[in-house]
């Protein structure tokens, strides 16, 4: 499987409740693959699957399957502390008819190299789909070393990673050392560096709400190949990225995002709690003056 352009890890909206809001799930959906995103992914951490419980999971897969209706690409996380129960949230993906899966390393355990290659295995043997791996060290405690990405070399399917990281010693290695491995941005102020290394994707929870600047941005480093425009967009983009990353608050964030974008997707799961008043006026601003900096540009070139 190829993985080209942006790919949105889809929030999962919800009600006052905290019950999932399966209305705002398929208008969040269609908004995306309106605005012209490249893939979908089901259960990573902007989804808040964390959160889930094992049924609102596996009724989520078939539900975005249904919405989706092959129009762009499906990846379904199965990041669990138990294998087997990633072998499971892999199985049901694979039924539900998922593109892909993406791996994670289980968090708190605190695998060795060797243990997550043999815990990804066991999921790939079980799925056997094509698999998006998922390096977050920042959560889950452990990289996915040259250990676990030389024995994950056994198997075809291990055919892309979401670097996620911020190591630019990682970013280096896993191009020069790892050709075969597809190269997709996870760290979103690196994207920059992660398209001039030769990264043809982008797994960005930004591009929920603002699917226009991510596109631009990967438009014009890895199809036009513009960097000097690259660099601007990238700039102009920087203030949201620090935006969404301060006092913890990034699912929050996004979750706003799209209600500036019209779409209601509730609060986030306890423990979080929703932005406070000037939290979401300064998100609202920055947004603003991104989008007219990046048409400025644009519209220049």
């Amino acid at each position: 499987m190829q993985f080209e352009g942006i790919y949105t890890p889809v929030v999962t909206p919800h009600n006052a409740d905290y019950s999932i809001n399966r209305d705002a799930f398929g208008d969040v959906i269609e908004f995306l693959i309106e605005k012209g995103v490249n893939g979908l992914v089901l259960a990573g951490t902007t989804g808040e699957y964390y959160a889930q419980t094992t049924e609102e999971r596996l009724e989520l897969m078939p539900l975005a399957r249904q919405i989706i209706q092959g129009r762009v690409p499906l990846i379904v996380g199965t990041g669990a502390i138990r294998t087997e129960d990633s072998i499971a949230y892999a199985e049901a993906a694979k039924e539900a008819g998922a593109d892909a899966i993406m791996i994670s390393t289980p968090p708190y355990a605190y695998p060795t190299g060797r243990e997550v290659a043999l815990h990804a295995l066991a999921i790939d043997r079980a799925a056997n789909l094509p698999v998006l791996l998922y390096n977050y060290p920042g959560r889950m405690s452990v990289d996915m070393d040259e250990e676990t990405l030389n024995r994950l070399g056994r198997s075809p399917n291990f055919c892309a990673i979401k670097e996620s990281s911020g190591s630019p010693d990682r970013l280096h290695m896993l191009a020069r050392d790892y050709p075969q491995i597809q190269l997709s941005c996870g760290m979103d102020d690196q994207a920059l560096e992660f398209f001039a290394w030769g990264a043809r994707s982008w797994v960005c929870a930004g591009s929920n709400f603002a699917p226009e600047a991510h596109i631009a941005m990967y438009r014009a480093c890895a199809v036009k190949e513009d960097f000097a425009m690259g660099r601007k967009i990238m700039s102009a983009m920087m203030p949201l990225m620090r935006v969404l990353e301060q006092g913890g608050k990034f699912v929050q964030s996004i979750k706003h995002g799209l209600s500036l974008r019209g779409i209601d997707c509730g609060p986030p799961r306890r423990p979080l709690q929703p932005l406070n008043k000037d939290e979401k006026r300064e998100l609202a601003e920055v947004i603003d003056t991104m989008n007219k900096t990046i048409a400025a540009i644009e519209g220049s070139n």
